[in-house]
């Protein structure tokens, strides 16, 4: 194939997620599978134990009897206790990522140099500092957003066997998919070092034996690493938002 014609195939307008089109800009990746494909490649996630498990969730969702209706102001209240966790969890995730390229080390105080000393230069750029804040992030999504899910799905269950089946589902969905999703998020550290090594070059004096200084290329990494965590965090946050959907529409039909 021409070379012409490869960037031109690599560099076709990517679908899906907001993360897989955010994580593709970092560098020349290939468009995502068709969606055939990737039906295809879930079934093959699913091994013996999860047609099982997928199995005995709508089995044992379908047996129960439906829920008494949570009617009036009890069942507004619980939707809307869940909505407010919801929202101070995204929130709060929001936040920690806005703060998190910056880093609180980074701004502490420094000393009044003498009148007459040297100034000392700034403090050179390592990749390691990024690395561990992408993780810090990563870590905090996970800790606060499983429980969430946890909690939408005890709702849900509470309500019918519908939703019980709906909940259930969730579950096996969390611990096959869950289990490839974090794999594949891992992996977002050294596609993220491969970015800030290529911006840091484009300065052109990686000849130079003086360590890499900030500059406008750091401004522009840190953007890059807050909206790849912003678009990471509502990847992650898909799943309870349709959890909470299915509780938003099982408190009109019951109203």
């Amino acid at each position: 194939m021409p070379g012409s014609l490869a960037r031109d195939v690599r560099r076709t307008p990517l679908t899906g997620s907001t993360f897989i089109r955010t994580l593709a800009t970092l560098d020349d990746a290939a468009a995502p599978a068709a969606p055939d494909a990737f039906a295809q490649r879930l079934a093959q996630w699913f091994d013996w134990t999860h047609a099982f498990s997928l199995s005995a969730a709508l089995g044992d969702a379908g047996a129960r009897v439906d829920a008494p209706a949570v009617a009036g102001f009890a069942g507004q209240g619980a939707l809307a206790a869940d909505e407010r966790e919801f929202a101070r969890v995204r929130a709060a995730l929001t936040k920690a990522i806005a703060e998190a390229p910056d880093g609180v080390a980074e701004t502490r105080r420094v000393p009044r140099p003498v009148a007459g000393a040297a100034v000392a230069a700034e403090t050179p750029v390592d990749f390691a500092t990024y690395r561990q804040r992408y993780a810090t992030c990563q870590l905090a999504m996970e800790t606060q957003i499983v429980p969430l899910r946890r909690r939408l799905r005890s709702s849900l269950a509470d309500r019918s066997a519908a939703l019980a089946r709906l909940a259930g589902l969730d579950i096996v969905m969390e611990q096959v998919v869950g289990a490839r999703e974090r794999a594949l998020l891992a992996t977002v550290g050294a596609r993220l070092e491969r970015r800030f090594d290529q911006l840091r070059g484009a300065r052109g004096d990686l000849a130079s034996e003086a360590p890499v200084q900030p500059g406008t290329w750091l401004e522009r990494f840190r953007q890059e690493m807050r909206g790849l965590l912003l678009a990471e965090l509502d990847l992650r946050l898909q799943p309870v938002e349709g959890l909470l959907e299915a509780c938003r529409k099982s408190h009109l039909v019951r109203s």
